[in-house]
Order: structure tokens, then sequence, then C-alpha cells
């Protein structure tokens, strides 16, 4: 229990992150004529999400990768593999999974059926994995080398304000012709291996 302070503060400060960033976003792309208006039930939702999934459940990754390291790979902390490994592993497992859950629970949030968030999902899902694999990877190598584990959240917090604001735009892309290039290969294993990418 000695690291429940830390986790809590980490939960309050994604939680008023995830709301602020979910606010900022939407007047960024909104119309010149429209009247700026706060999204209080998307604010409440985003909100829900930093504060039930990414404050605890990253808090605790941070801390468990850390020591899963050190620990079981027995790597110093700070050196080069050490760092490598942590982006690696944060790249690979954490990564995808809170796309996975985010992309769910934005979906499901909002009244939307198992069918359509299934699609969502699939429709935006690995274009931002893709994208996201390009800008994360070296804000990583800057966290997980320079700043103290206790700290790891909140310095990615401050980069959760841009990505966040990114994932929103994702999913508000709908069905954007831009998307078919990360998906092509996809709907081409749904067609047997017919056509081009």
């Amino acid at each position: 229990m000695a690291y429940f302070p830390d986790a809590l503060l980490s939960v309050v400060c994604k939680n008023s992150i995830v709301a602020e960033k979910d606010n900022n976003w939407c007047f960024i792309w909104q119309d010149a004529e429209q009247e700026f208006r706060v999204n209080w039930q998307r604010a409440a939702l985003t909100s829900m999400f930093g504060f039930a999934f990414v404050g605890p459940v990253g808090h605790f990754w941070y801390e468990g990768l850390d020591r899963f390291i050190k620990m079981r790979l027995q790597l110093q902390p700070k050196s080069a593999k050490f760092v490598a490994t942590k982006v690696a592993m944060d790249g690979l497992i954490f990564g995808p999974f809170d796309l996975f859950v985010f992309f769910t629970y934005m979906g499901f949030s909002t009244g939307k059926t198992a069918a359509q968030v299934k699609e969502s999902v699939k429709r935006d899902f690995l274009p931002a994995l893709i994208l996201e694999g390009g800008v994360w990877p070296i804000v990583q190598v800057a966290n997980f080398r320079y700043v103290p584990v206790r700290y790891q959240l909140l310095y990615v917090n401050i980069f959760c304000l841009l990505d966040s604001a990114f994932l929103s735009w994702i999913e508000q892309q709908k069905d954007a012709p831009w998307k078919r290039r990360f998906t092509s290969f996809t709907t081409l294993k749904e067609r047997g291996g017919q056509g081009r990418l």
C-alpha cells in the first residue's frame, strides 16, 4: 500500500487531463461558424476512462514493468538495454491494449451495439496503432531514461493530451479514405487473397 498516494495522484491527474484534452480537441475541430459548447457528456465519459482505466492501470503498469525488467531480466536501470526493453514491452503490450480498450469503451459508452463497436475497432485500431507507433517510442525513451518511475505516468499524461486528441480525431473520421490504406491487408485476407493492396 506504500504506493497508494502516488496511484491516487496519477488517477486524479489523468482524469483531469483526459477531460480537458477532449474538450480542447472538440473546440479546435469545430467549424468557425459554430458556437463553442462543452459536451459535458463526452467530457464525463472520457474522464471516467482516465479515472477508471488509464490512471490505475498505467500507474501499476509502469511500476510493474520497471520491477519486472530489473528483477526478472536483471538489466541495469537506465542502461540502453533496459530502456530499449521497456520501450519495446510498452509498445507491444500496453500500447495495443490501451487502444483496444479506448475504442471499445468509447463505442459502448456512446450507445453503439457490439457489432458497431466491432466495426469501429476494426476500422480505427490499426491506423491508430501504426501512426502512434512512430511517436510513442520517442516519448518513452526520454521517459524511461530520465524520469523516476513514480512520475512516469505523469510525464506520459502530458503527451496524452496530444494523443487523446489524436484518438478522438481518428474516431471522428469514421470511414475516411486514408484509413483504407491501413486496413487494406485485412480486407485482402477476408477476400481470400484476391485483389491488390
